[in-house]
Order: C-alpha cells, then structure tokens, then sequence
C-alpha cells in the first residue's frame, strides 16, 4: 500500500463526526493552553489525558484530541511572547527576540498574523514530511549515538551568544547558570544529591517550568514595580500610547518572510526527527540560521518580521517531526510526545516499526487529522488576531497582577507545591537582576531546558568508551558539529571587533572631516 492510498484511507478514519469535533476542540484548548505563560503543550496533553480515558476514547480519537491540543499549543505559545514578551512554552522563547519588538513598533497584528502563518507553514510541511519521509529520516535520526548527541548540545550553547546578545561573556555566563540549575538534584548515575544544600526538595531538580515562569512572566512585574507603573513602562504598556497598526499582513512582508517559513520548516522537522532534541532546539536553530543567513542590516532582535517567521515555522515543524522517532521507533522526540508514548501504552498501542502495519489506522487517521486540524487552527487563529491584539490595551496597572496571578496558580496547578513556588520568585528576583545588568535570559533557559540531556549523553559516550574523551570526535558526524561549533562561538566575537573597529574608524574620519 503506498503512501497515497494509506493518506486516503487515513482520512475516511478522520472524516468523522467524533474524530472532526475532537480535532476542533483540541485545537481551540490547545492555544488556549499554550497562550497561558508556564503551561505549555506537555503539560495541556497531560492535564487532558484524564479527559480521554473518562470519555472512553479508543487509541484513534484519544491520540487525536490529544495530538490536536499539542498542535494548537504549538500555535498558543506564540501570543503572550508577542504581546507580553512572556513565552507560553519553552519553544516560544525565540519568538519574543523579534515578536515583542514588532509589538511595540505598532505592528502587533501583523506579528501575530504573520506568526500563525509559519506556524501553519511549519506544521503541514511537518505532517506531509511525517507520512512521505519517515523511514528516510529515521535513518538519518539513528546515525546520532551519545557522541553526536553531546556536540549538538554544544553546538547550541557555543552560538547562543551570537543570536541573543552582543556580549559573549555574559551569554557563556548565562548559559553557565542554566547548566548549574540544570545540575540541582540527586545524581542519576551515583545517587549522591547535588546542589540541595540539605533541602529535601531540591532531590528531585529544579522544574524547568518553574525557571521559565520565574525567569520571563516575575521578573516583567519586578520590573514593572521597580518602576511603579511610571512612564518608564519597560512591560511596554501603560501610559505608552499602543499603536495596534494592521492585523492582515502587507503582501512584501509575506514575501519577506516566505523563505524564512521555508528554512525555518527544514531545519524544524530535522531537528524534531533527533530523539530528545524536541521543538526548543528547533525554534533555537531555526532562528540562529536565518539571523547568520540575513541580518545583514543589523534588523533581528529589533522588530525584524524574519525573526519571528523563521522560530515559529521551526518550532511547530519540530513538533511535527517529533512524531516520527515516536511512532516508528517508539522513541519520543520530545516532552510531549514522551507523554503521548504513555498514553498509547497505556492504551496497549505499542508504537514502532510494525505500527504501520499493526495498527495502520491509528497511524494515517492521526496523520490526516493533523492535517485537518492545521487547517483548523489557521482558520482559528487569523481571524482571532484582533482579540489578541486587544491584550494591548491593557494598561500595565492591571495586566501585571493578572500575570502574577495566572503564574502563580499555573505552576501551584502543575506542582501543588509551596515550594516551588517560592523558587519561581526567587528565579523572578534572579531575571530582574539579570536584566538589569543585561545579561540575556534565553541562554540560561536553554542551560535549564538542555543541561540534563547534554549530562546524559556525555556519560554514555564516556561509558561506552570506558572513559576514552576522543570518542567525542571519533565520527565525520561529531567532527563536523564541532567544526560549526567552534566557528559558531568564534566568528561572532570576530564579527563584533571589525562592526567596532570600523564603528570607530567612521567616527574618527568624521571628526577628521569637520575639523577641516
């Protein structure tokens, strides 16, 4: 049976009463869901599995619902961190880089707009990517053992500094702190308690949540009440006049933005395929990739259109490409897809190569229903546009307890846990210090999001080798990630120096000029 014809059959599954009604209110939870700071998709799809078991859903319509409010999460995360700069998800950290600063140019509505747009882009490319490429790209996928797995991490901590600061040091120094939180708890491999200081609940580690929610949504009221609502509104609200500007994109900018979609999708999808990499990494080096490739004006992280397209596309294509290590190998690509794993286990649907041919109808009715939703939450998300927008006009008097409020019964939701709660202030009070000093946020979100893994993977190529460090560079593969690492972390520093050196040179010859 070819790929046409399952796709075809996969959606005389779809077309159905329950499974288009599941799809639709997955899609309209979901970016509800990921709209909310802290929440986030695998944390909707947990929150919901409950849902699908009560209802009695078979493996089919669960995984739809469920995979349907991953999705519109996907889409969700992208509105607070335009409109508020607080990300709802983890993977929606890149798109406040350029997304805010569109916002405070008047130009809201188009971000939006344009953002939900790559997100569709992203997200059908991935699920057409899913159902035509995947025995090709898991291939691909089983070419990373532990070693390659380890320099790929590098690879995104040695080019943080070029994408979210102009300072390197402070971005390694970032970065550095997100490695040290990420280190917090009880050593898997030996048991011995890291980091705990005698704290019975710091045995577990630090919830990556807790970090974001503190980081991004506290430290916006700390510095809102360091301020005290005066006209220096760094929130970006309050006395500060909105200009909401057009909420249908202007036809140069979609044809601005359309290679970006582009890029961002590839790069998305095979950073999704990776087991473990997940949609963070794929938002990170999507957006990496465009601002090396075209800011040659010096645009990105200022309000450049690209810089939103190319996160956006990348981050919904790599949860998309999650899909594939998950239901042909049974390895999740992600969180979310780790805890639709459980679900369909529990379910006794045992993903990996013969679910194609076990269950061939759980595999192409979820693949045309997620074709189907993608068209839902486009068809959802531009038309809401303006009510997003409206968020604006909310003075900052008002919208920051609100935030603080939404923050501090999400992770309490999440955790039932004081403490952790306690934590999220104190990573609130660490982000407003952070920010004062300049230091960016993002790479000590990546050190918390990445550091676990990166551990993981060292001590297994260590272990495999019985210790031998030269394992790390034994395969073209890791040779070649280490290659774009080092030139990814030198080549900006190199870059900065001349911008300053011919900064300088144009000064002096301009005074040289009126002093004649």
């Amino acid at each position: 049976m070819d790929t046409l014809s399952a796709v075809m059959n996969g959606f005389s599954v779809a077309l159905t009463f329950e499974n288009l009604s599941l799809a639709l209110l997955g899609c309209f939870l979901g970016t509800i869901i990921g709209a909310l700071p802290g929440l986030g998709p695998s944390n909707g799809v947990a929150i919901l599995i409950p849902l699908a078991f009560t209802l009695g859903l078979p493996a089919t319509p669960a995984l739809i619902l469920l995979t349907s409010v991953y999705f519109g999460a996907m889409y969700g995360g992208r509105i607070s961190s335009i409109l508020l700069n607080i990300p709802g998800d983890e993977p929606a950290v890149m798109t406040t880089l350029d997304g805010y600063p569109m916002a405070m140019k008047g130009q809201a509505g188009e971000a939006l707009a344009i953002s939900g747009l790559a997100s569709f882009v992203g997200s059908f490319a991935a699920i057409c990517g899913l159902a035509v490429l995947a025995p090709q790209l898991v291939k691909v996928a089983l070419l990373f053992g532990p070693a390659e797995y380890f320099a790929l991490y590098v690879l995104a901590f040695a080019t943080l500094g070029g994408i979210t600061s102009r300072n390197q040091a402070k971005s390694a120094l970032a970065a550095a702190l997100g490695l040290g939180v990420a280190m917090i708890g009880i050593d898997q491999q030996t048991g011995v308690p890291r980091l705990t200081f005698g704290q019975m609940h710091l045995y577990d580690g630090i919830d990556f949540l807790v970090a974001i929610v503190g980081l991004f949504a506290l430290s916006e009221v700390f510095t809102f009440l360091e301020h005290h609502g005066s006209k220096v509104d760094t929130a970006g609200h309050g006395s500060k006049p909105v200009v909401i500007g057009r909420i249908v994109p202007r036809l140069s900018m979609i044809v601005q933005t359309s290679g970006s979609m582009v890029r961002g999708t590839v790069i998305g999808f095979l950073a999704g395929v990776l087991p473990g990499a997940g949609a963070s990494l794929g938002s990170f080096l999507a957006y990496g990739a465009e601002k090396n490739l075209k800011n040659r004006d010096d645009t990105f992280g200022k309000g450049d259109p690209r810089g939103v397209a190319a996160p956006e596309a990348g981050n919904n294509a790599a949860a998309g490409g999650a899909l594939v290590p998950m239901l042909a190998l049974g390895v999740p690509g992600s969180g979310t897809t780790a805890v639709l794993l459980a679900m369909l286990l529990a379910l006794n649907v045992t993903p990996g190569p013969l679910l194609f041919t076990k269950n061939p109808d759980v595999v192409w009715g979820l693949i045309a229903a997620l074709m189907l939703a993608n068209v839902m939450l486009l068809l959802l998300n531009i038309p809401m546009v303006g009510m997003f927008v409206r968020i604006l006009l909310i003075p900052s008097k008002y919208l920051m307890p609100t935030v603080a409020m939404v923050s501090f019964v999400g992770i309490y939701g999440i955790s039932g846990s004081v403490f952790d709660l306690s934590v999220m202030v104190a990573f609130g009070l660490v982000g407003w210090l952070l920010r004062k000093l300049d230091v960016p946020l993002v790479p000590v979100i990546m050190g918390v999001l990445l550091g676990n893994q990166m551990e993981v993977n060292l001590r297994r190529a260590m272990t495999i080798s019985d210790g031998d460090w030269s394992a790390l560079f034994a395969s073209p593969l890791a040779i070649g990630l280490w290659i774009v690492a080092v030139a990814g972390f030198v080549l900006p520093i190199i870059l900065n120096m001349t911008k300053r050196r011919n900064r300088v040179l144009m000064t002096h010859n301009e005074e040289l000029a009126e002093g004649d």
